[in-house]
């Protein structure tokens, strides 16, 4: 069992040689696989698609040929090559009724807190309104030093941020071997890991230099593997080449499922609560103890006081009136406006502020301490 069809959210990577054929957008692919895509929609899951392309349908179109190029040629490549790659992705999704969105992300999106807090926002709500978003690193103006370089990482880093259960990468191979089944017979597939080991890391081999496309490898894919289990998300290799590459992994054909440490909402709630440092408090009356201990969000009605200096999506200390932590959350308004709407119904927010972002902390970004959920 993979757990694909039990997950709500899921993250597929489509490399550049699935996407790209020798004289633009492989068509004939894409339309397969968004019939397949669309039939996880069906069930009402929530799909979001990383592709990589952007550069190789770029060379197309400039004539760049096979040959390396320069950074600048391949911001030239990906800004020339990311309409037809976006065009692509909505002819295939158009036919089933499915919206594509393209969203634009660098390193710097997925690790700096306030842009990581705005590109969660804008990813949840495309998924809520069933849209498919097309993910793609920001080729034409990021920088080596903020790159990531490969679509697996990025990826990685995208279901993390999303919450995403399963993230599915699509390879030129069937998933991790123990050694490179091309040049060794003997090779044998592992179609199961729980831990990955330096053993199992070792395994990994480098890119498919025949394809002549893409900068992954089995070695990127096991690093991104890394990244999702420690979000609680399972990771699935298989081959891509095929026209429905999802159906196939729910049909038990050959792939490597590695799975996660913990589940997704409990790696996020351990982070929340371990990983990140708190900018300030919120002091909280008994009544909201016991509706946060129910699970219920923390509203501005119950915070007697606001402490520290924060920012919106800076996590905070929430401090019972004894004096006790009873957990901490990322807080919905920064300190300024926290101190504002301090007591007030949640129907008197707007007219305090002029918007309103709903809780002061939500459900989901709670993580309390043991005795206060006990």
């Amino acid at each position: 069992m993979t757990g694909l069809d039990r997950a709500r959210r899921i993250v597929v990577k489509v490399g550049s040689a699935l996407v790209a054929g020798e004289a633009g957008p492989d068509t004939a692919w894409l339309a397969a696989f968004a019939a397949d895509l669309a039939r996880l929609r069906a069930r009402g899951q929530q799909v979001l698609v990383v592709s990589s392309g952007s550069i190789a349908l770029g060379r197309h179109r400039l004539g760049m040929g096979r040959r390396k190029l320069t950074l600048p040629e391949k911001q030239a490549c990906a800004a020339a090559g990311q309409s037809a790659l976006m065009r692509a992705w909505e002819e295939a999704l158009e036919p089933h009724g499915l919206t594509a969105a393209q969203v634009l992300i660098t390193k710097n999106d997925t690790e700096m807190r306030r842009r990581w807090l705005n590109a969660h926002a804008t990813l949840s709500t495309l998924l809520s309104l069933g849209v498919v978003p097309v993910v793609n690193e920001n080729d034409t103006v990021v920088t080596e030093e903020i790159r990531y370089g490969d679509n697996d990482r990025l990826a990685a880093r995208v279901a993390q941020m999303i919450g995403a259960e399963v993230l599915v990468l699509l390879s030129d191979i069937d998933g991790l071997y123990t050694a490179d089944p091309r040049s060794d017979p003997a090779a044998r597939r592992l179609p199961r890991i729980e831990r990955l080991t330096p053993e199992i890391e070792a395994m990994a081999g480098g890119a498919n230099a025949a394809a002549g496309v893409g900068t992954g490898g089995m070695a990127t894919k096991i690093m991104a593997a890394r990244i999702a289990q420690s979000a609680g998300c399972a990771t699935i290799i298989t081959l891509g080449r095929r026209p429905a590459p999802l159906a196939a992994i729910e049909a038990g054909e050959a792939a490597t499922v590695i799975e996660p440490a913990l589940s997704a909402a409990a790696a996020y709630k351990a982070w929340i609560a371990g990983s990140l440092a708190t900018a300030g408090a919120l002091v909280i009356d008994d009544g909201a103890a016991r509706a946060l201990a129910g699970g219920k969000s923390l509203l501005a009605a119950g915070v007697k006081a606001v402490s520290g200096r924060f920012d919106k999506g800076d996590a905070v200390r929430i401090i019972d009136e004894a004096g006790r932590e009873i957990g901490r959350g990322l807080a919905r308004y920064d300190s300024a406006d926290a101190e504002k709407i301090c007591g007030l119904k949640s129907g008197a927010i707007e007219a305090a502020l002029g918007f309103t972002y709903g809780p002061m902390v939500h459900a989901d970004d709670l993580a309390l301490a043991a005795r206060a959920s006990a």
